[in-house]
């Protein structure tokens, strides 16, 4: 990044979202300076269409060090994202297991499969690991720095400024924070939007085996309350087991409350979250499915989250701006398969934007504010949505009803799955 401007005043209360900014970077050779917080999906995303565009001064900071081992499940991509994916120059068979557009939906009566149901989906399915290894891979050298966590945000003279964990700053015209459900640009910029647990928690794990030679994504769905998905990744199954759990139990199973714990790593999951596991396996699910389930030895799990939905995705620092997009902006539930394809789809019309304000001197404000009025009702939508296809299908039960509900599931297996 280039040197920061001489500092003139600190102002980081957001006003409107729709200004002429005094200092503008339409034209300087090499574009304004942007700083790409999170390194999962989004971020990469939105720092690759950046370098293929032609900006010079782009920045991707991560917060765990390179060192971390991370990973994640099933990601839905839709035709839209896996167009954008295809701008980048990258092929499908690098994160596209088996090309399947099919979700077979099937109730379940006493562990019983019934009459599926095929679905098609507008689109193809991968893995986080999948698909963060084929972005991450096409970074070029140096652009992206780990273990670089974001602390605050000022306003510097002309810029914002980025301050972080080890005490350094940097400069930035514009700050891009696509850093995930834990965002720390949303608590900066939003702080008064809260995660709220809804009730239920994700079970994730991978199994090297697929018993029953399985080519497409299923649903089991024998009632409410429960629900389990599986589908084919490379060298076995990836499976998510979603089941009504108070904040006490969480916390039980998982060390501390889910506000505290978005993502519980294997060392986090107790043999009581497992045995707990295990036994909704063996009484909701077919014997294959329930056999997958149990011969799972690394397990990780997350709490489902809401929040309110976003108002604004764009907020003035100083001269400069700062923006929200992907989950940072707005966390959807699953259920929704609207995650990624979100932030993608924000990532594309993002760059958009700033290629107008760069080669053709378009305001950079304005052009901002046109890409949150064409965005924001899209993450509103589907913030809203995950919410309604909970209810439909028991997940997220209160504590106050949830022994009610167990009690039914005691009497009846139950198992629903998402539509």
């Amino acid at each position: 990044m280039r040197n920061p401007h001489h500092q003139q005043h600190t102002n980081t209360q957001p006003g409107r979202t729709h200004r002429t900014n005094r200092h503008s970077t339409a034209g300087a050779p090499g574009g304004p300076r942007i700083a790409v917080v999170g390194g999962s999906l989004t971020g990469p995303v939105v720092a690759l269409l950046l370098t293929q565009a032609g900006f010079a001064y782009v920045t991707l900071y991560e917060a765990m060090p390179a060192s971390t081992t991370l990973g994640g499940g099933l990601i839905s991509l839709e035709h839209s994202s896996l167009g954008i994916l295809d701008h980048l120059g990258i092929g499908q068979d690098e994160y596209v297991h088996i090309p399947s557009e099919t979700i077979w939906q099937t109730p379940v009566h006493r562990r019983m499969l019934g009459e599926p149901t095929r679905r098609a989906y507008p689109g193809r399915f991968t893995t986080w690991t999948q698909l963060n290894q084929a972005l991450t891979g096409r970074l070029p050298d140096g652009m992206a720095q780990t273990g670089a966590r974001v602390t605050g945000l000022t306003a510097h003279g002309q810029c914002a400024l980025l301050h972080f964990a080890d005490g350094r700053t940097e400069p930035a015209d514009l700050v891009v924070f696509a850093d995930g459900r834990a965002s720390t640009g949303r608590s900066l910029l939003d702080p008064d939007r809260q995660l709220h647990y809804a009730g239920y928690v994700g079970h994730r794990g991978a199994v090297a085996c697929n018993p029953t030679g399985m080519v497409d994504f299923w649903r089991l769905e024998p009632g409410p309350g429960v629900q389990f998905n599986i589908a084919p990744i490379p060298g076995g199954v990836d499976w998510t087991f979603y089941l009504n759990a108070t904040p006490a139990e969480y916390a039980e199973w998982f060390g501390v409350a889910p506000h505290r714990r978005l993502f519980a790593q294997h060392r986090h999951v107790s043999d009581i979250a497992r045995a707990h596991v295990d036994g909704n396996a063996v009484w909701h699910l077919p014997e294959p499915y329930a056999s997958a389930v149990h011969c799972t030895t690394t397990r990780t799990a997350f709490p489902v989250m809401d929040i309110d939905p976003p108002t604004r995705m764009v907020w003035p620092i100083g001269d400069g701006f700062a923006v929200l997009l992907g989950d940072a902006l707005a966390p959807v539930r699953a259920h929704t398969a609207r995650g990624a394809n979100n932030g993608l789809e924000q990532a594309d019309g993002l760059v958009t934007a700033l290629c107008q304000h760069h080669r053709h001197g378009a305001d950079l404000g304005t052009a901002l504010t046109g890409w949150q009025r064409r965005h924001l009702p899209a993450a509103v939508s589907a913030a809203r949505l995950g919410p309604v296809i909970g209810a439909r299908l028991g997940l997220g039960t209160t504590a106050a009803a949830l022994p009610a509900a167990r009690g039914a599931v005691e009497r009846e297996p139950a198992l629903a799955g998402a539509r």
